[in-house]
């Protein structure tokens, strides 16, 4: 296998993912600032244009983060962090789904159509205008899953999951271009210190 990786948080989760899960696939570093994933030749394997995209041993490839690491997770099934059972699995996704939809959605669009301009003008349809909004709506999500969060050491509970994985590359996105973690929710602020002392953060960075 062979692993298209380069910045951004998409491609930080499944790094992360696999350094949790000890699991190392040879990288190919593409250059997203030089819009090397927007060329012919990396859209051969993705004709999404986006980072990053898994080469299988048969030659087939798998892009979009869940996918990818639903593939490993089925590869390399210990340690779990998708789950071993169907109920844990079934939990699982619907906390990696309310994030995906609720919170990183809007945060990176948020991020797109304002500070990212510069790069993704050329790329794909921005709406400026919808900046700010799509900013507070992610922050308003973050707040409703500090609500849920009391008493748990890990969005599922005591498992630590996909979805921490996902939440924490986006938040830790987030930190760089302006939309940190409110400091109210205290929940989320001691679970973000958590995820950054685990040795999976500084590996996938």
């Amino acid at each position: 296998m062979k692993l298209y990786s380069g910045l951004g948080p998409n491609p930080r989760v499944v790094r992360m993912f696999m350094a949790e899960k000890g699991v190392e696939i040879p990288h190919v570093e593409v250059d997203l600032m030089a819009g090397e994933n927007r060329q012919d030749a990396y859209k051969k394997k993705n004709p999404d244009g986006r980072l990053p995209c898994l080469e299988l041993d048969d030659g087939a490839f798998v892009s979009e983060i869940i996918p990818i690491c639903e593939y490993l997770e089925e590869k390399n099934p210990s340690p779990s962090l998708i789950g071993t059972t169907a109920e844990e699995r079934a939990e699982t996704r619907m906390w990696v789904r309310r994030i995906d939809l609720n919170i990183v959605e809007p945060m990176t669009n948020g991020f797109r159509y304002a500070e990212g301009q510069g790069l993704f003008k050329d790329r794909m349809h921005l709406i400026p205008q919808a900046a700010d909004e799509l900013k507070a709506i992610a922050q308003e999500n973050l707040s409703w899953l500090e609500a849920l969060m009391t008493g748990r050491e890990w969005i599922s509970g005591s498992r630590f999951t996909l979805a921490d994985v996902l939440l924490f590359a986006f938040a830790d996105f987030g930190q760089t271009v302006g939309q940190p973690i409110d400091p109210k929710n205290e929940w989320l602020i001691a679970w973000k210190d958590r995820m950054s002392a685990r040795p999976s953060a500084a590996a996938s960075a």
